[in-house]
């Protein structure tokens, strides 16, 4: 029986792993460019380009909420943290918006391996979802 079982996960196709999110991605709107990586037992996104970057290389993160953060660089800014592994996916992180300065809870989920889910909420169910695609 343990040998039969051991063929058997042998031959079965393995999950995709959690790690496949890392990467360069590709985001629907405004040509941003998220590149995500662990951070310890998490995942990270940082801002690396967008249309308004390659416009203003020096944009700052000027809606934000908190006055004090208004004159940071939106270039390599944190937009995504928080995420606890869930399967092969991320679930019930964040998610900033610095267009208009909010947070938001967040899902990442691999969607083949050039193409990842990320599901924004305000609030459940009052969420959207955008298909992501690798850049590398």
């Amino acid at each position: 029986m343990l040998f039969t079982l051991a063929a058997l996960a042998l031959v079965a196709p393995p999950p995709q792993a959690a790690d496949s999110v890392l990467g360069r991605w590709k985001a629907e709107t405004r040509n941003g460019i998220i590149e995500i990586q662990r951070c310890g037992p998490s995942i990270c996104g940082r801002l690396i380009s967008s249309d308004a970057l390659r416009t203003n290389p020096n944009l700052k993160d000027a809606n934000n909420k908190d006055a004090n953060l208004r004159n940071r660089q939106l270039r390599g800014l944190q937009i995504l943290s928080g995420f606890q592994q869930s399967g092969n996916g991320w679930t019930n992180g964040k998610i900033y918006n610095a267009e208009d300065g909010k947070t938001y809870t967040a899902d990442v989920t691999p969607a083949g391996p050039n193409a990842l889910k990320l599901r924004g909420c305000v609030f459940k169910p009052f969420c959207k979802t955008q298909t992501w695609t690798r850049v590398r």
